[in-house]
């Protein structure tokens, strides 16, 4: 397999899009969650089980902007979770190709939970599989995998990942 980092500029705007995508989700700003994806972006999180497994059925699944809005419009009416907040990490940005139905990467995340009252976990942990296109001068998710390296997640799956 080929990977490609010769092109710094390249890697520094999806490392510019990951920082700003995981930003929005820590400090809460969920309602422009969407618009990192492209209008018919896919959205999905599966276990690396299910995966292995050739069980490809998603914990969750958006397709689409339209989706993903109603995924946090629920988030902030209808659902009821304890309060809590994310911090993520990720590392290993690897950019597996570059080909005209876009860029293709994989890189390894670490996702903290604070609770309401101080307690903090390791919520969960894995790697995305992304396919990242520019529109209009933008490098937006066409395609975004989150694989998570257990199948135990022990409160509801609420806020993106």
């Amino acid at each position: 397999m080929t990977t490609f980092t010769s092109d710094l500029t390249l890697r520094l705007r999806i490392e510019t899009l990951f920082a700003d995508y995981v930003h929005c989700i820590d400090d809460d700003a969920l309602e422009q969650w969407p618009e990192f994806f492209t209008k018919d972006g896919i959205y999905r999180i599966n276990s690396r089980e299910n995966l292995a497994l050739g069980m490809p059925v998603s914990l969750v699944y958006c397709e689409g902007r339209g989706m993903m809005g109603d995924r946090i419009s629920a988030l902030r009416t209808a659902n009821i979770y304890e309060p809590h907040t994310y911090n993520h990490s990720i590392s290993a940005l690897k950019i597996l190709s570059v080909a005209t139905d876009g860029i293709r990467t994989q890189s390894n995340f670490a996702v903290f939970r604070t609770m309401s009252d101080g307690a903090m976990s390791l919520f969960n942990c894995g790697r995305y599989m992304d396919r990242i296109v520019e529109e209009n001068g933008a490098l937006k998710f066409a395609e975004r995998l989150v694989v998570l390296e257990s199948r135990r997640i022990d409160t509801l799956l609420v806020i993106p990942v």
